[in-house]
């Protein structure tokens, strides 16, 4: 995800996604002449240990914070539920079989649509930055929506 929008990780990790993306271009544009398709998985919030894995915890804590990433990430995916490694393995299952001939160069997420945009956008109950900026609360803006619905149609 870090590779598609700011916001998920550090600056270096994620320029470094961003790299692995444009290398699956490059590497797809070189070896597309002896029929190698080349692809990429951009995986979103996965239950596994490898965020604890990462600060060094040991594995019992690491499969702990993978329940808590598990529980918590649902809350943020639009489609309301956590992601699996299962869900990467059908990905990756899909782009080696035959189904996926036609596609090279490109990358698929797979992250319960997190990256579709910011919460506002897929949650009417939050308020998107011209409304928190201007202090406008949800009751006022559905309001003045409805509101100019009357002028206009009413």
């Amino acid at each position: 995800m870090s590779a598609l929008q700011a916001g998920y990780a550090p600056i270096c990790y994620s320029v470094a996604k961003a790299g692995v993306l444009h290398f699956t271009r490059l590497a797809a544009a070189e070896l597309s002449a002896h029929r190698i398709r080349v692809n990429a998985i951009v995986p979103g919030f996965i239950a596994t240990s490898i965020f604890g894995g990462a600060l060094g915890l040991d594995a019992e804590e690491s499969r702990r914070m993978a329940d808590a990433v598990a529980q918590r990430s649902g809350v943020s995916n639009p489609i309301g539920r956590y992601g699996l490694p299962s869900d990467v393995a059908q990905a990756a299952l899909f782009l080696a079989s035959d189904a996926s001939g036609f596609v090279t160069g490109t990358h698929l997420t797979v992250d319960g649509g997190i990256t579709i945009g910011p919460r506002h956008s897929r949650d009417p109950n939050t308020g998107g930055p011209i409304q928190q900026s201007l202090g406008i609360t949800r009751t006022r803006a559905v309001a003045v929506r409805v509101g100019s619905r009357v002028a206009k149609f009413g």
